[in-house]
């Protein structure tokens, strides 16, 4: 199902099927070649008003199926991907500036979501409890009812799916505004798809749409879930409109990813590490390796290894398999990244790499030399850059990391692997990965970060997706009457 071979969603949105939205069109390009690749349409307030009522409806119709019915649409959905990755990798290759191995690799995940979803629907799904009454007493977990949506543009078809599958697994309708500049990556397609695997109409609908589309989503009265992925600043904005109606927000946010590089390190090995932690999709992802922390003894060694690897990528158009970097996403995107750069030297910083451009494509970046105080090192960038700062002892190290406001995601390089994971109790991350980069995601591990990089609990898992889009209900049942005093 490439770009050309489908007009599915040419004029057209998806809610009770494919049906054209009163916000007008919404032209989708490439932003490695600024090519045309669709026309889709966006929804309104009104329209989503309609989607609401249409997925409240639907959603009791779809949980009260039995959970081998809802696990067969997820798993035949997984199989129609699996067969045909092109179904999919390719609009995820044009729409997002992504290489051929950034598309496969998602097209991948989206397929190991769907199939770890699917198991969700026969999970047990609720427990037996004590009580003081000759009674039974029970919990159980039912479906919230309607799940907003909101997915970022980076990996626009995981990052929908692994609140999409879920939720759908476990009972509930979805309304899902993608991102406007994926919109059909980040779910036109995914319906197209589940709407082939046999999913009703009107538990699912993908409503294309800015900023104040999403508003109306999250502050929607019958909405009573939201999960957003993207930047700290929006998901604030996002927590504090939803926060007046007292619903449940689940917000995975940014992150400025520390990556230590112990003294015994193989320095080789480590700067490849950090060249995929920095560079996998052009530092588009919340995982990137935003700050390389290295031992004083290693340093210039590391920052002239990470510089070869950065300066020998080659960068254009993922359409070309020969290409490891492809675009950023679009000129504002770019202005931001090439504004730190420039900051950054002009604060004392040294470029080791790149620091240049050619339209959208940003050279891979090693900046040396980076305070503690340079917006290189401070800020997420989103771009290819690897601000690289030398430390002294562990003590100082773990200090730095720590630092920062934000705590997704760390990684450890070192030639004992076991004093790596004592200093785990010290870091304040989501997730601390020993000798392997920071970017890593898998459909069955509970994903989230502290501090300013996520609240509300976690993505994957079982329990943490139970715990997401279900509620606990307290039934008690006893043969008679209960007689009271009254």
């Amino acid at each position: 199902m490439t770009m050309e071979a489908t007009s599915l969603w040419e004029g057209k949105l998806y809610s009770d099927g494919w049906s054209d939205g009163s916000g007008g069109p919404l032209v989708v390009h490439a932003p490695a070649t600024g090519r045309t690749l669709a026309t889709v349409a966006t929804a309104t307030k009104a329209d989503l008003d309609r989607a609401v009522a249409s997925a409240s409806q639907a959603q009791r119709a779809w949980a009260a199926m039995p959970y081998l019915a809802r696990a067969g649409v997820l798993l035949k959905a997984a199989a129609l991907l699996e067969a045909d990755p092109g179904r999919l990798a390719p609009i995820i290759v044009e729409e997002t500036g992504a290489t051929q191995g950034k598309a496969g690799f998602e097209v991948f995940l989206v397929t190991t979501e769907l199939q770890e979803s699917a198991a969700l629907a026969s999970h047990p799904n609720g427990e037996i409890l004590r009580s003081m009454k000759p009674r039974l007493s029970l919990s159980r977990r039912v479906p919230i009812g309607v799940v907003g949506v909101i997915s970022p543009f980076n990996f626009p078809g995981i990052l929908s799916m692994r609140s999409v599958a879920p939720a759908l697994a476990l009972g509930n309708a979805v309304v899902l505004k993608p991102d406007p500049r994926t919109p059909i990556s980040g779910g036109l397609a995914l319906a197209a798809l589940l709407e082939e695997a046999g999913l009703p109409a009107g538990v699912l609908h993908v409503l294309p749409g800015g900023g104040e589309l999403g508003e109306a989503l999250v502050t929607h009265p019958d909405v009573p879930c939201i999960t957003f992925t993207g930047s700290t600043a929006a998901g604030r904005r996002v927590g504090a409109a939803a926060a007046p109606l007292l619903k449940r927000v689940h917000l995975e946010l940014g992150g400025n990813n520390a990556m230590l590089v112990l003294p015994d390190a193989d320095v080789q090995a480590a700067a490849a590490v950090a060249a995929w932690g920095s560079y996998l999709h052009q530092g588009q992802i919340c995982m990137t390796t935003g700050r390389h922390l290295v031992h004083r003894s290693i340093a210039d060694e590391y920052i002239a290894a990470l510089a070869a690897k950065a300066d020998a990528l080659p960068v254009g158009d993922g359409a070309d398999a020969q290409n490891a970097i492809g675009p950023i996403i679009d000129a504002r995107q770019l202005e931001h990244v090439a504004s730190i750069v420039s900051d950054a030297v002009a604060a004392g910083a040294t470029l080791a790499a790149g620091g240049t451009h050619e339209g959208l494509f940003y050279r891979p970046t090693v900046l040396a030399g980076v305070a503690a105080d340079n917006r290189a090192w401070t800020e997420e960038i989103f771009g290819p850059v690897a601000p690289v700062m030398v430390y002294d002892d562990i003590d100082e190290a773990i200090d730095i990391i720590n630092a920062s406001e934000y705590g997704l995601s760390v990684s450890i390089l070192t030639s004992n692997a076991y004093a790596a994971f004592e200093l785990c109790d010290r870091i304040e991350s989501g997730a601390v990965h020993i000798n392997d980069a920071t970017v890593d995601d898998e459909a069955p591990i509970p994903f989230g970060g502290t501090k300013a990089s996520g609240v509300g609990g976690r993505f994957g898992g079982p329990h943490a997706n139970i715990d997401t889009f279900t509620e606990t209900q307290w039934v008690t049942i006893q043969g008679e009457i209960e007689r009271y005093p009254f």
